[in-house]
């Protein structure tokens, strides 16, 4: 079976980023931006507001390793999905909760998640993530790549990426 693509957002890229890696099945994660109206968006246009995009991250997965519910199980726990278009201190359009879906199937199960999800216990107001389809899915600049291993002793990486990656190494989800 040939590899299949996930794409999600939740806040900042570089906090997701890290957690998808280290999933068993995953190939490969890319951080870049979807959702939007502009062609080839920059770091800055998007960071702007004003270019419709979320900040996301793509998952390259072998679907015989690791199922799309499985990614999307481990989405809705590294991020509030509850918070209208904010993670925390990160305030705006650009950090939307997203699930950008590659076809009817991903729709399908996202609204399956998201309906269980609001179901539980897990979260005390409603999930406020979009469901849409993906129209296109644009790399970010090479420096936004692995930044979490490019730069663990940074101040952001320090304070919100590391407990969330630490958190993910104690459930022992892989």
């Amino acid at each position: 079976m040939a590899a299949e693509l996930a794409t999600f957002g939740g806040g900042c890229f570089w906090c997701l980023e890290p957690i998808f890696e280290d999933v068993s099945g995953v190939l490969s994660v890319e951080v870049g931006y979807a959702g939007g109206s502009v062609k080839n968006p920059s770091y800055e246009l998007v960071c702007g507001g004003t270019t419709g995009h979320a900040e996301v991250i793509q998952v390259r997965f072998d679907p015989e390793k690791t199922s799309y519910r499985k990614l999307l199980e481990i989405f809705f726990q590294f991020h509030d999905p509850t918070t209208l278009n904010r993670q925390g201190a990160d305030v705006g359009t650009q950090y939307r909760s997203i699930i950008l879906t590659h076809n009817e199937e991903q729709k399908t199960t996202a609204e399956e998640v998201i309906h269980e999800v609001n179901q539980s216990d897990v979260w005390k107001k409603p999930v406020v993530t979009q469901v849409v389809p993906l129209d296109h899915f644009y790399k970010a600049e090479e420096y936004h790549q692995q930044y979490y291993k490019k730069n663990p002793w940074a101040g952001y990486c320090q304070m919100v990426i590391r407990p969330k990656v630490e958190k993910f190494k104690k459930m022992d989800i892989k």
